[in-house]
């Protein structure tokens, strides 16, 4: 059974840790190895170095809408490419465990379960979402009422 009344802030919880997550990847990505590093590394593996702004990007904008709560379920799926990309190009063929040489897929596996997870939560509280969602409510509500 699932308690209603503190299921939201499991779901705020999780919201917030997952978007801090992914700016520290980013962060990761801008400070230590660099935009233009980063591109490189995309390229050694295979995949277009452009391609690494777009996914250092795609981390802080995701990151910040998963921090605040705007579109969660949406946001928390559209990161799962992210991450499966992470596990095929780079960590799948270094076994299961996240501290073998190159890191194996544990960790990002983990991650995408802990998205599909906060999309089926959905917001939790203190979201963007939730608001506007719960404004929604209280004006068909109201207009129903006349």
């Amino acid at each position: 059974m699932i308690d209603s009344r503190t299921a939201p802030y499991a779901a705020l919880l999780l919201r917030v840790t997952l978007g801090g997550v992914f700016l520290a990847h980013a962060a990761l990505k801008l400070f230590v190895f660099t935009p233009a590093g980063t591109a490189k590394f995309f390229a050694s593996v295979g995949v277009p170095g452009e391609l690494a702004y777009l996914t250092i990007a795609a981390e802080i904008i995701g990151g910040v809408a998963l921090i605040v709560g705007f579109r969660t379920r949406i946001v928390a799926l559209a990161l799962t490419p992210i991450l499966l990309g992470a596990i095929v190009l780079v960590h799948g063929s270094a076994g299961f465990f996240f501290n073998n040489p190159n890191g194996g897929w544990e960790y990002p596996a983990f991650w995408i379960v802990a998205l599909v997870a906060q999309a089926l939560l959905g917001d939790g509280a203190y979201a963007l979402g939730s608001a506007r969602s719960n404004d929604a409510k209280l004006n068909l509500a109201s207009a129903s009422s006349r």
